[in-house]
């Protein structure tokens, strides 16, 4: 029996993730825009941690190793300039420049027989595609999705940005210790992140600073130039972030390279993921249909459990045809997680309810607590049941 035709549309986690978990039930076709050489030498496209059940996943589906790299044990939670605690993961994750997982990743595929198509896909040449397969896969990430999939509005609550998002690669920062992913919280202000990461330069810290939009954190704008950047970054940590900037060492504090910066602001929007067109079905994974704020860090790790609900489906209904059936399958897989990661995201982006605050400052007292904190990020069904256990009262 001929396999399936699969054309998977972006080689970000989703498409990726995808790409190995199928490749051996089904005949792949990869289409991404840039080589992976342009992609590695391009600019940063997002900060990233993949949690322990990501790293499963990429284990599951027989993805590249990262060999002996500096692995993130920990959650430093700080509240103003308050140091509350450090909490252990029970798995330990991994954040490795994108630049270097995607092109890295997309060239192993294409030796393990992966197709892969240079070109870009707009909302009228996927009709071509659609006919060309028996399925196509829109995992055009954040940029929005090329079908329209439609909005899921008690899912979709906000208009327009909750945050600027400002990422720089780093050198010359002492990390923190243990190593982990530290989380600073400027109430009215936003948030900075520094998370230890793996790049082609070797081992770098990325500061990502979430301002609400024109509060005094909100700094950035109309800087173009990587110096100009590194300037108001280390500027903005002497004001805001003390902590970091007492580990900044003054003479070799510098971006990883010319690209390694981005500044960008997302509208967060949860879409059904699949639709039919001319009596086919289109499915959506990753961020194209579930996009919600950086805030929490549940970007590639949703596209991965995403990616999986969509592999477990396909492999369920492999010998049947593809329609609103098996598209319904995979959204009642994964509805509830989106749920769940959506409901926190969106709850983290206002101020943080009084219950959580409490349970923050048990977690300063109590090294128990401060793990079970650690762990949301992990496993987000756990943060909602905190944020949102208390809260809603019907």
């Amino acid at each position: 029996m001929l396999k399936k035709r699969l054309c998977i549309i972006g080689s970000g986690v989703a498409g990726l993730h995808l790409a190995y978990a199928l490749r051996n039930d089904f005949n792949i076709t990869v289409i991404e825009r840039k080589s992976p050489d342009q992609i590695r030498r391009g600019r940063i496209m997002s900060t990233q941690v993949h949690f322990g059940p990501t790293r499963n996943r990429e284990t599951r589906f027989n993805m590249p190793k990262w060999g002996e790299q500096p692995l993130i044990k920990s959650i430093h939670i700080t509240i103003g300039n308050q140091k509350l605690f450090v909490g252990k993961l029970q798995e330990p994750a991994l954040s490795v420049d994108q630049r270097l997982y995607y092109s890295h990743s997309i060239k192993d595929l294409i030796e393990k027989g992966v197709s892969f198509r240079l070109e870009k896909v707009d909302k009228e040449s996927v009709e071509v595609l659609i006919d060309e397969f028996d399925l196509v896969i829109d995992c055009t990430g954040k940029n929005g999705s090329l079908l329209p999939f439609s909005t899921e509005e008690d899912l979709s609550l906000f208009k327009t940005p909750q945050r600027k998002c400002i990422v720089g690669y780093f050198t010359g920062i002492k990390a923190d210790t243990p190593l982990g992913v530290g989380v600073t919280v400027l109430p009215g202000l936003g948030e900075m992140f520094e998370i230890p990461a793996v790049t082609e330069h070797g081992p770098a810290t990325i500061m990502f600073v979430m301002a609400i939009p024109n509060s005094d954190l909100d700094v950035f704008k109309g800087i173009k130039s990587a110096k100009e950047f590194t300037l108001k970054m280390r500027s903005t940590a002497q004001q805001f972030f003390p902590e970091i900037y007492n580990r900044i060492d003054g003479k070799n504090f510098a971006l990883c390279d010319e690209n390694s910066f981005l500044q960008t602001a997302l509208t967060p929007i949860i879409r059904k993921p699949y639709l039919m067109v001319k009596n086919k079905l289109v499915v959506g994974c990753g961020d194209s249909v579930f996009l919600n704020d950086p805030i929490t860090g549940q970007g590639c790790n949703l596209s991965s459990y995403c990616a999986e609900q969509l592999y477990e489906t396909l492999m369920e209904y492999k010998n049947s045809n593809w329609d609103v059936e098996t598209g319904e399958s995979y959204w009642n897989r994964t509805k509830q997680y989106v749920k769940e990661v959506t409901e926190w995201t969106n709850a983290m982006t206002k101020p943080l309810p009084e219950h959580v605050v409490q349970l923050l400052l048990q977690g300063a007292q109590d090294q128990v607590k401060a793990n079970e904190i650690a762990e949301w990020f992990a496993n987000p069904t756990k943060a909602y049941e905190a944020f949102i256990s208390t809260t809603t009262i019907h």
